[in-house]
């Protein structure tokens, strides 16, 4: 039998090594934003930093691919909070700086077996999302929306604009149809669409995201006023049918946690570990 001072020890390595080990094993975590809101030393983050919550959100894999010599970064400017009674609203700004673009793709292998049988037959899956994309410098803002409960906040609502004073929005989605053709399958019928609001509510079992968009026009149109005029068009009418998009439900948390770090003027957030996030170059 060990002397009660050697067992004393042993205890208290053993207990020692067990914390070290937790925290060995710990979840891993995504990267963390850095936020001045305009004060002391600006402080810039990478654009795809910023765009993690996408790889979040997404109910399919996603990679991630940044143009040649990209210098894209993302900057939150400001931040206001207005109470009234229980409720709160806040609106922070955020810009993005540099040059390049950011790509990111959605990976639809899964979603294609699944529905092999459907495609193979002569099926198609009509305006799936293929990618997400943040094209040069750009303005916009979070909107928070919660209520105040024993002191604590709750976000409600989130919604990030994209396209302020007077700046296009640099963030556009691509849309594409897939079907089964010739013994491959072949995405087809591609859309661009510049997207003004990406929107996320808090309700009772649903774990969604309401897209508006600005202009939806085919990839390859040419970039003249009529085109221009038409994709404008085709946008507002689509606003009015384009449904809610499904969204993962761990990525629509961190979304309503990162409003509620905004509303806060949290110097950082950290994002949670996006477990569909692909390698990509």
């Amino acid at each position: 039998m060990l002397p009660a001072r050697s067992l004393a020890r042993f205890v208290s390595a053993f207990i020692v090594g067990l914390g070290l080990a937790n925290r060995l094993a710990a979840a891993p975590t995504g990267p963390t934003l850095q936020m001045d809101y305009g004060h002391g030393q600006p402080l810039e983050n990478p654009a795809a930093r910023f765009m993690y919550f996408v790889p979040l959100i997404s109910p399919e894999p996603v990679a991630v691919f940044t143009s040649a010599g990209n210098t894209q970064f993302a900057r939150v400017i400001s931040s206001s909070c207005q109470l009234a009674g229980a409720t709160f609203q806040a609106t922070c700004e955020f810009e993005f700086g540099g040059a390049g673009s950011l790509r990111n793709v959605l990976d639809h292998s899964e979603l294609i077996r699944r529905h092999q049988a459907k495609l193979m037959m002569g099926g198609s899956l009509q305006r799936q999302l293929g990618s997400i994309n943040v094209t040069g410098r750009g303005r916009g803002r979070v909107e928070i929306e919660g209520v105040i409960t024993n002191g604590l906040r709750m976000v409600n609502q989130v919604r990030l604009v994209f396209g302020d004073h007077g700046k296009p929005t640099p963030v556009s989605i691509s849309l594409q149809d897939i079907c089964y053709r010739d013994g491959a399958v072949h995405f087809e019928n591609e859309l661009v669409a510049q997207v003004n609001t990406l929107l996320f509510r808090r309700a009772s079992g649903q774990t969604q995201m309401q897209i508006t968009v600005a202009s939806i026009k085919p990839k390859n149109a040419a970039d003249s006023v009529w085109q221009n005029f038409m994709g404008g068009l085709k946008g507002m009418l689509v606003n009015q049918l384009l449904p809610p998009i499904g969204v993962d439900a761990a990525g629509h948390q961190a979304m309503l946690d990162f409003g509620l770090a905004l509303a806060n003027a949290d110097p950082t957030f950290t994002f949670p570990y996006a477990k569909r996030l692909k390698d990509g170059p």
